[in-house]
């Protein structure tokens, strides 16, 4: 099974993008939908980030509180260090499930989206890494408006990971998230024509021998 990497700063559109792959009928796994799988109440990795961190990153309901965590690991790289510790075996183990369940039913190919993909040096199980891109004030923009963060704090998030000229230099594809979806969505079906596999055309059927002269 191919597995393609779909990576991107916070705000680039990632989600926009895999959404589209999903309507073109490709499977995508969401690294942080797997991340919530595995912290989920009465789980093993649950428990291990509340001993790690304290009951303080918990809801009043007892699920983990990712805002609250958010703002603990962004502040200090050696929190964040410790709770990739305890996420990225699970979440890895979590991806292997997965990824043997949709080859038993017969896919060749699955997107793999992962914000961190770079700074967690996955590129090498891809086969090949798709990079969404979009202009700086955009992503600040959007992520201002989805999480209802300051601008201040969303510059923050960013500087805390790689910056899209090193992600560009390492990524094989880049899809240019500047526009508007169907922009987007015309940049993911170019892409899909280059990378799907390509069935064996039939071989040719033999042609018919000429017919013979006619006799005189």
């Amino acid at each position: 099974m191919d597995i393609y990497g779909l990576t991107g700063g916070i705000g680039s559109g990632k989600s926009a993008a895999a959404a589209i792959f999903e309507d073109c009928g490709i499977p995508v796994v969401s690294a942080d939908e797997l991340s919530r799988i595995v912290v989920t109440p009465g789980s093993e990795g649950l428990a291990a980030v509340v001993a790690a961190f304290g009951e303080g990153v918990l809801t009043p309901g007892g699920e983990l509180d990712r805002r609250k965590l958010g703002a603990l690991v962004f502040k200090d790289p050696s929190h964040r260090g410790r709770l990739e510790g305890i996420l990225h075996p699970r979440i890895r183990d979590r991806f292997q499930d997965v990824l043997n369940a949709l080859e038993a039913t017969g896919q060749s190919l699955v997107v793999y989206e992962v914000p961190l993909l770079f700074e967690n040096n996955l590129e090498k199980q891809m086969k090949a890494v798709i990079l969404v891109s979009a202009p700086e004030d955009q992503r600040i923009a959007r992520v201002m408006a989805r999480d209802r963060l300051s601008a201040d704090d969303v510059r923050a998030r960013m500087a805390a990971q790689m910056d899209d000229q090193t992600r560009r230099s390492r990524a094989q594809f880049v899809l240019e998230n500047d526009g508007d979806l169907e922009h987007l969505r015309d940049q993911v079906e170019a892409l899909l024509a280059k990378i799907l596999p390509r069935k064996a055309s039939p071989p040719a059927a033999p042609k018919s021998p000429p017919p013979p002269p006619a006799r005189r």
